[in-house]
């Protein structure tokens, strides 16, 4: 109701305002066929100077939300079709250079080998084989029912048909790409070279740790300087950093108390006058009340009957007592209980098992739930009648009739249906003649019981763990936020983002008001999930729009795990496309390579002398030697992982003194004192082989660098 006033005060300036709009165009038609004539307007992306048509875009993001389900998110609809498109577009200009063309028998040869096409019963023949003739006429029918009106099922078969020729230009260009792939026998023998040579070294090595950090200091400024000098590494992207305020709509103190009240004015009579009486009546209070169902109806429940028995450590802890020293038509409340207040009748205890194993013969009949049968519901029960007089004493032909007759998933189990817990039995999914029959009679019963499915013949096998149980009628009343605590919830917000635009600071305003503030960064143009307020595209939109400016605020409605409210938002940070943003993975890592390379200035400016012993003295550490150092794993024992410090051994003179090599942990000057090559082959033609094996496992990476190459224009977050 609060929203609804709310827009009810803002009509006439909606009005107002599309107004103005209007007014506008018609000023300037010209606008009106600029805005139409866009190309842009019509272009979700452009990829290789293709464009991806905006409309087609959204019906196959709505096809794909549709297979996907409730829980697939727009955005991540929009990134999967935008993928096959781009992924279309780039191959369609790599299949026209490379004149790859499959054809209409290319596709139906692949197709009729798919094992769902060759193993369906409806393509095979009367021998139980596979029946071309068959699919063709399987296909024909579903253009026939596209023609007249059907063509869902006509549409997936040809979007399979496309997935099928996309497959097979692919496989032919991937192909065509790796037969061209190869290794010369000297990159055989490189190989064999690089694997095989190990080499002998003596080194000093001074750790990073030496230096104190604080003689290193990295600022934020050289941090971004780096990243932004090297953007193959770190991509660049436009982003957004945000501060917002959360305000939840929820019930207040007093909202509690009148939920609480309004719930305990149902447990008894009540007086009230009746128009269509023309007199006072009383109406039945929950104690009194014997038609439970319509009761709850009637006096608008949040919740529906609950035919369930409950033990009592299946109770709340606050009223479990209380029920089970209760008689039958005592209530119990109000009491409050995962958001809801309650009261509630206590209307049967029994003692009943935890669950049972059982047994049935079914007979359906013409009517009943599920049932394709032709049989009268008397021809049924003088069949059920018949069978049980023959099995009630034979577990034997019990089982033999259950095999032969039944229709459900127990034919061959000889009617048995499993153990069945408690609340299975008596939840909404499960027949209550059936439940009611196998938990309130002995193991061993076995009766002729009427359920929605028809009739059945019931054995009960076998019962576990019997104990009192109660059934209670529960009526509930859902705390929620009332008009009033919802207003006053929206003008706190309100008064925020107004005290926002007037310049004032969002920590400012909400330290003076106690409010909590929620820091997010680095939001990219895509993204969708926000922290602490999950799926809020709208926001991110927001922040993204061409007119924004640091310093911007809005209010927004928001729903967050299914309750309502208000976020009040500023944008605090904005990254053009042109700049890497600095997420705190990026920060960590720049921020300690750069430390190690003011460490390693220092470290340098210690390492002096002609040999290695002068230059140990001089950074007081001693000369270590290291033996059988291999460029394909290139650890130095005693340091470790050091492949720029391996790599620069394989090319320096032996005996030579190195200059001054920055590793992983330290700075390193090294000498070879041998290098052991390996014996020469006859030839190294296993070598070149593992080389071109090795290129032709990559093709995987062939759409990725392909993407990389290619002219892409995304238009995306300008629609969805």
């Amino acid at each position: 109701m609060a929203i609804l006033s709310k827009i009810r005060d803002r009509s006439m300036f909606l009005i107002l305002i599309v107004g103005l709009a209007l007014f506008a165009f018609v000023l300037d038609p010209s606008s009106i066929q600029q805005f139409f004539s866009s190309s842009k307007v019509n272009s979700i992306g452009v990829v290789n100077g293709e464009e991806i048509d905006r409309e087609d875009f959204a019906a196959q993001v709505e096809a794909y939300r549709t297979q996907g389900g409730a829980n697939t998110t727009q955005m991540q609809a929009v990134n999967a079709v935008w993928n096959t498109f781009v992924g279309e577009k780039i191959f369609e200009t790599q299949l026209a250079e490379a004149g790859i063309v499959v054809g209409e028998k290319d596709i139906w040869d692949a197709m009729i080998s798919l094992p769902e096409i060759q193993n369906s019963p409806i393509f095979k023949n009367e021998a139980n084989l596979f029946d071309e003739n068959k699919l063709k006429e399987y296909i024909a029918n579903l253009k026939d029912e596209a023609q007249t009106g059907n063509p869902e099922a006509w549409l997936n078969w040809l979007s399979t048909e496309k997935s099928i020729k996309q497959n097979l230009e692919r496989q032919a260009y991937t192909t065509l790409v790796s037969s061209g792939l190869g290794a010369s026998l000297e990159e055989g023998k490189i190989s064999y070279l690089f694997q095989n040579t190990s080499m002998d070294a003596e080194f000093v090595y001074v750790p990073y740790t030496t230096i104190a950090d604080d003689l290193a200091t990295v600022s934020k400024e050289e941090v971004k300087k780096y990243a932004n000098n090297n953007p193959k590494k770190y991509k660049p992207a436009a982003t957004r950093s945000l501060q917002y305020v959360k305000f939840d709509i929820a019930p207040s103190l007093t909202d509690e108390t009148d939920t609480k009240n309004l719930v305990e004015s149902f447990v008894n009579d009540r007086e009230q006058y009746s128009n269509a009486a023309k007199a006072t009546v009383s109406i039945p209070g929950l104690k009194n009340a014997t038609n439970y169902e319509l009761f709850l109806s009637e006096n608008g429940s949040d919740l529906s009957i609950d035919n369930s028995y409950k033990y009592q450590n299946q109770l709340s802890p606050e009223i479990a007592d209380q029920v089970f020293n209760a008689i039958v038509g005592d209530v119990i409340g109000a009491y409050k209980e995962r958001g809801y207040y309650k009261i509630s009748k206590v209307t049967e205890f029994v003692v009943i098992p935890d669950s049972v194993k059982a047994s049935h013969i079914i007979i359906p009949y013409a009517g009943s739930t599920r049932s394709t049968s032709l049989k009268t519901k008397e021809e049924a029960k003088s069949t059920a009648d018949s069978i049980y007089a023959l099995v009630k004493n034979s577990k034997d032909k019990f089982t033999e009739i259950a095999n032969e007759i039944n229709t459900d998933g127990t034919k061959g189990k000889g009617g048995d249906i499993g153990w069945v817990r408690k609340d299975q039995a008596f939840s909404p999914n499960f027949d209550k003649d059936f439940a009611d029959f196998i938990y309130k009679n002995k193991a061993g019963s076995v009766e002729v019981v009427e359920t929605a499915f028809g009739y059945h013949i019931i054995k009960v096998d076998e019962q576990k763990e019997a104990k009192k149980a109660v059934k209670l009628v529960t009526y509930a009343r859902e705390i929620e936020a009332s008009e009033a605590t919802e207003n006053a919830i929206f003008e706190q917000a309100e008064t925020m983002a107004s005290n926002l635009a007037d310049g004032q600071s969002i920590d400012e305003v909400a330290t003076d008001k106690g409010f909590g503030v929620q820091t997010v960064q680095n939001l990219k143009d895509l993204d969708e999930n926000i922290p602490g307020l999950s799926n809020q595209r709208s926001i991110v939109m927001w922040s993204f729009e061409a007119e924004r400016k640091l310093g911007d605020s809005k209010r927004f409605d928001v729903e967050v795990g299914g309750k309502r409210g208000y976020v009040v938002a500023v944008v605090t940070d904005m990254n053009d496309e042109t700049q890497v943003a600095l997420t705190s993975e990026i920060i960590e890592e720049v921020r300690q390579k750069l430390i190690n390379e003011k460490k390693a200035a220092l470290i340098a400016e210690t390492m002096k002398g002609a040999t290695l012993e002068e230059i140990a003295k001089n950074t007081s550490t001693s000369v270590r030697s290291a033996t059988s150092i291999n460029l394909a794993s290139p650890v130095i024992s005693g340091v470790g992982n050091e492949p720029a410090v391996v790599g620069a051994m394989s090319t320096i003179a032996l005996n030579a003194v190195s200059g001054k090599i920055d590793g992983v942990k330290g700075v390193f000057v090294v000498k070879v004192t041998k290098r052991n090559a390996p014996v020469d082959l006859e030839n190294y033609e296993s070598f070149r082989n593992n080389q071109v094996n090795s290129l032709k496992g990559r093709t995987y990476q062939l759409f990725q660098v392909l993407k990389e190459k290619a002219d892409i224009k995304d238009f995306r977050a300008k629609f969805f």
